[in-house]
């Protein structure tokens, strides 16, 4: 169980790795695409595919500017672009068609057609596509290994937790055993206040400590994200950020202190599925700070 625990953290690592990485490449290619398609980003809103595939990816890949698109009529590019989208295997839609050849009728670009732009933005989509691909394969081979862990129907059954951010806290916390207390837990991540108290003076607000893993706070930052997104109200982590927010908290207050309640009640839950006959061996605790 240790081995699997080590590979899911090392994975993890190389997948937020990864993650930056295709995050700096899709804004590489965006930019390039500004000057020779500007505008073409926002005519797709397809979701990554499991291969790492991305439908403004691919068009970008094949009609790298304006020209491509604009030199030719309306049903020649529609009738090319039908026979992209089948060839891709993408969903063709006759007003998407037009809104990117209506983009194209009226953009102005900077750089003309040549040579030079298109292996520019050709070699861009590529980089992309294989580090997009690179990320979705971490992301299934972490499902797979977390998928071994004992907690994984726990951690999986909460709200705001999915394939990709649930292998991602179990890969960052670990056996959640070797915490004697939820504060030791909260610390570890590095979202419990900083001391700041001395004689007279009482802070009632103080910063967080950020002395643990930035990778568990960033992953716990997006799964409160979600919660803000989605607003479940029988959620009591929402209902507590809510009212934070409510009380005229600031943003990233609100949110840490909504993190800090998802965290003790993540410890709580798996606290109790290992209280249970099914647990397996015990492990060395860390001690509260």
């Amino acid at each position: 169980m240790d081995a699997i625990r080590y590979d899911l953290k090392t994975l993890n690592r190389q997948f937020q790795l990864a993650s930056k990485q295709r995050t700096a490449s899709a804004n590489n290619l965006i930019a390039l695409l500004e000057q020779s398609f500007p505008g073409i980003r926002k005519c797709f809103d397809s979701p990554v595919r499991s291969d790492g595939t991305q439908k403004w990816v691919d068009f970008a890949h094949s009609f790298w500017h304006v020209d491509c698109v604009r030199k030719q009529p309306f049903a020649a590019f529609c009738e090319r672009y039908r026979k992209w989208c089948k060839r891709h295997a993408y969903f063709f839609k006759l007003s998407n068609a037009e809104e990117v050849y209506a983009l194209a009728k009226r953009a102005v670009v900077l750089t003309p057609k040549s040579k030079v732009v298109k292996v520019l933005v050709q070699e861009a989509a590529n980089q992309l596509s294989s580090i997009s691909r690179s990320v979705e394969v971490y992301r299934a081979e972490m499902d797979r290994l977390a998928a071994m862990l004992p907690e994984y129907p726990v951690v999986m059954a909460m709200y705001g937790v999915g394939k990709s951010y649930g292998p991602q806290l179990m890969a960052e916390i670990g056996d959640v055993r070797r915490f004697e207390r939820k504060q030791a837990l909260v610390a570890f991540a590095g979202i419990d206040p900083m001391p700041n108290q001395s004689g007279d003076k009482n802070v009632r607000s103080n910063k967080s400590s950020k002395r643990g893993s930035p990778y568990l706070r960033k992953t716990l930052f997006n799964v409160i994200r979600t919660y803000l997104q989605c607003a479940p109200q029988d959620e009591p982590v929402f209902q507590f950020l809510n009212r934070k927010r409510a009380e005229g908290k600031p943003f990233y207050v609100y949110m840490l202190a909504a993190a800090n309640k998802f965290l003790r009640r993540y410890y709580a839950k798996l606290r109790d599925y290992f209280a249970s006959p099914d647990t397996l061996q015990s492990v060395d605790p860390i001690p509260a700070t």
